[in-house]
């Protein structure tokens, strides 16, 4: 395989550096299955066919510069900014008398020209426009609109507007704008526009003129610069750009006319303005969950949203596309191709970087990401499925987090999960390149498919893990749930590789004497067994693994699989089946707990009339949560004699000391179970996984959160494990109550008790989640989570951009300690 790449995208042979002097970036862990395939041609010309035959480059997005907070065209030369118009409203309102252009250039005003001394884009976060656009959760003072939807401007003129006099908005985003490729935006007041786009007078009053602006559902996505042109009988004005008037153009889930609208309203409040949810991790039988902080709204975060679209050098032109959008973003929350958001690691060594387990949300991963230009260590599956959620709420399209239980990874585009043995059923690893993931995390994105037939629109998976690569880069998606559904593997992007982690069967093979193979178990109900994300409203899990796939089982389910695996690579596969399977093998799920001895059981049961003789081999093993898995640790081998109809349970009790030095990530432990039924020939084949639970954090709240006052948090952490923590680490991060802060507590002896209590001040009323975790080298994947509900402010105001900076390294002492 080869090593994965740590290129700099598009702009690798230019000379802009991030103007923060970062480490050197940490290098890529080797990922698993990955691999590194890259053609000469461009990324659009490879990923996206709508893009690939430009024949200009005009309209990409530029190279960072070094206030990577200024998206879109920034300051034209030249141009100027006013100062504020004396008693005018809000941030909105410049004034620019003098500093504009006639038509001659000169810059010369003259008597009776109709000059825009100030524009108010009623932008803070009670003017009518964020209220009406949803976006005034946003802790930003600029204009944020949706697409598709009017909004109101008020200008300030010099003179009283009269009926001979013209004027006409315009809204640039790129480097080069273009009417043709809509990032030159021209909206002539009272006349129709095109695309969707017009303005009308709604007020006029001495020298202020309000005007009412429609968007198109069309429109390109992101910061646009703002200005107003005038014609009178005495010249033409051009307002200069200022960035206090820039305007953030978002898709719109409200709007009919979107192809991203959603039609339910609780829809769109949980998967578009939701700022915290539910991700599972675990095993179907022991399912875990934490908390994720998606913070979409969170000051510096659109601005982060943004910069990926213009690192990875996305035509402005294709912005408007969500099909695009959601594709690109899936290829750069990962590193690989692009330096992308984030590194994945799957080594457990995670000492250049933070534990994958140990993130409470996005927040502090973007504005990393935004802050330096440099991909932040490290990431696994949960951790690019949580920013891909924040990033796509972001801008505008609901989006959900999912989680698959017993996930495939097919390597060979087979469409099944094949398992090879020897002739005496000991696994042959290095054929067994296919692996199951005890769980994989992903996003479903909601969006019309124009460029598919019909049928096709609504829930769309997009899949930021780097595992492999499509149109030779490392992206998945977006593909549609109902062509998953029912096997149409040639629908793009990507089902094929979608289908086998939710829908393959688990084909177990055997080398005969002859070195050839034979399938002497298909075991159809192994993948894809739990599809599940959080449910709307509340903190419950919704089970929506119907939307994936068939009831197992049914003719429809078998047909899908048929379907698809006949496009694969061994389309004969179901053709080779031979099976007699007169004993049922099941394993009975244990609550075990990190630090404790577990006891493992596994059932055997005579469905037949006659005895049967069974000889029983069990390994275990620790497994990282893709499957990789290390060596076995414990075995035993039984013989066990059933009756006819009858049941036995086979028991092997696993103590600490023997699991404890072999634990990897996510305390996971695989069962490998096989087996031969004397009397009849049948061969016993069966994997289970599960994991070994750790402690909550228990967070709570010392007095009432009010807006801009500070409160008080306590946090309590027993060590459950006998031995001593080492460089523990704890973070806190909650949207609108406490930027990403970063605690070194040291270290936690064995079996202690631990409280930590710390301060914050809510920016935001409403109800919020102040998440918390902890780490160490010798325990990880500990989660806190309290809901917070914060009154407003007395004096009204509900943003400050104080709402604690982003700490690392601060090192905290505890407040108290205790034994066991």
């Amino acid at each position: 395989m080869d090593s994965p790449r740590s290129d700099v995208g598009r702009w690798g042979g230019n000379s802009w550096q991030p103007t923060a002097t970062p480490s050197p970036e940490p290098e890529p862990e080797p990922e698993p299955g990955r691999r590194s395939r890259r053609s000469g041609r461009s990324f659009w010309a490879r990923c996206c066919g709508c893009c690939s035959c430009r024949n200009a480059d005009d309209d990409w997005g530029p190279e960072p510069r070094d206030n990577r907070s200024s998206r879109g065209r920034g300051s034209s030369a030249g141009a100027s900014t006013g100062a504020r118009r004396p008693g005018s409203r809000g941030s909105g309102v410049n004034a620019s008398r003098g500093s504009g252009v006639n038509a001659a250039g000169d810059g010369t005003i003259r008597e009776g020209m109709l000059v825009v001394i100030g524009v108010d884009m009623l932008s803070s976060r009670s003017d009518r426009n964020r209220q009406e656009h949803h976006t005034d959760e946003f802790e930003y003072e600029e204009l944020i609109l949706r697409r598709g939807q009017p909004f109101c401007v008020v200008l300030f003129l010099s003179r009283p507007y009269e009926s001979s006099d013209r004027i006409t908005l315009e809204l640039l985003i790129g480097n080069n704008p273009e009417v043709g490729k809509g990032t030159r935006v021209i909206i002539p007041v009272g006349k129709g526009g095109s695309g969707g786009w017009k303005a009308q007078v709604t007020k006029a009053d001495g020298q202020t003129l309000n005007l009412r602006v429609h968007t198109s559902p069309n429109s390109i996505i992101g910061k646009f610069q703002f200005t107003v042109r005038t014609h009178s009988d005495a010249g033409e004005f051009q307002l200069p750009f200022d960035p206090h008037n820039e305007i953030y153009i978002l898709f719109n889930p409200w709007c009919p006319e979107d192809i991203v609208y959603v039609d339910h309203e609780d829809w769109r409040q949980e998967y578009v303005l939701n700022e915290s949810g539910r991700i599972y991790y675990g095993t179907e039988a022991q399912i875990g969950e934490r908390t994720w902080n998606y913070g979409q709204f969170d000051h510096g975060v659109l601005d982060a949203c943004l910069y990926i679209l213009d690192r990875r050098g996305m035509p402005y032109g294709g912005r408007g596309d969500p099909v695009s959008v959601s594709r690109v973003i899936s290829a750069m929350v990962n590193s690989l191709d692009d330096n992308g958001v984030l590194i994945g690691n799957w080594s457990g060594d995670y000492s250049r970087g933070t534990n994958p387990s140990a993130w409470v949300g996005s927040v502090e991963i973007l504005l990393s990401y935004l802050r330096t230009g440099y991909s932040v260590p490290y990431g696994q599956c949960w951790v690019f499925a949580g920013v891909t959620t924040t990033v796509l709420r972001c801008l505008g399209l609901a989006t959900r987090t999912v989680t698959n239980f017993n996930s495939a990874h097919d390597t060979d585009t087979s469409l099944t999960m094949d398992i090879y043995f020897d002739e005496n059923m000991k696994p042959l690893e290095h054929l067994n390149h296919d692996s199951v993931w005890n769980f994989h995390v992903w996003n479903d994105c909601w969006m019309k498919r124009p460029d598919l037939p019909s049928g096709f629109n609504g829930w769309q998976v997009v899949d930021a893990t780097p595992q492999e690569t499509s149109s030779g880069i490392f992206c998945c998606g977006p593909c549609s749930v109902e062509s998953i559904k029912n096997g149409l593997v040639y629908m793009k992007y990507d089902t094929p590789f979608i289908f086998a982690e939710v829908n393959s069967d688990k084909v177990y093979w055997q080398r005969q004497d002859d070195g050839s193979f034979k399938i002497v178990y298909v075991e159809e109900k192994a993948i894809g067994t739990l599809i599940v994300t959080k449910a709307i409203g509340s903190n419950m899990r919704e089970d929506i693994t119907h939307l994936y796939k068939h009831p197992e089982g049914s003719e429809a389910e078998r047909k899908a699989v048929e379907t698809a695996a006949a496009h694969g690579s061994k389309p004969n596969v179901y053709a080779t089946r031979d099976s007699a399977e007169d004993v049922a093998v099941q394993v009975e799920a244990q609550d075990a707990v990190t630090g404790q001895d577990l006891t493992v059981c596994v059932v055997l049961t005579n469905r037949s009339s006659s005895r049967r003789t069974v000889k029983l081999h069990l390994y275990l093993s620790v497994t990282f949560y893709t499957g990789i898995t290390g060596s076995v640790f414990k075995e035993d081998k039984k013989e066990v004699v059933l009756a006819p109809g009858a049941s036995e349970r086979v028991v092997m009790p696993v103590a600490y000391r023997e699991y404890q030095p072999h634990l990897v990530d996510q305390g996971a432990m695989l069962l490998n179970i096989s087996g031969h039924v004397k009397e009849n020939g049948q061969v016993l084949a069966k994997q289970h996984t599960f994991r070994l639970r750790t402690p909550d954090l228990s967070l709570t709240l010392l007095g009432a959160a009010v807006v801009g006052q500070e409160c008080e948090v306590q946090i309590v952490f027993k060590n459950p494990l006998p031995v001593t923590l080492t460089n523990v680490v704890f973070r806190l991060e909650g949207s609108g109550l406490q930027r990403p802060k970063v605690l070194n507590v040291g270290d936690i002896g064995g079996n202690e008790t631990v409280t930590l209590r710390q301060t914050f001040v809510p920016v935001r009323p409403g109800p919020r989640q102040l998440i918390a975790s902890l780490d160490s080298p010798q325990l990880s994947q500990v989660h806190g989570v309290i809901q917070v509900d914060v009154a407003p402010a007395s004096g009204g105001r509900v943003f400050s951009d104080a709402g604690g900076d982003s700490h690392s390294g601060e090192t905290i002492p505890m407040a108290s300690r205790g034994g066991a």
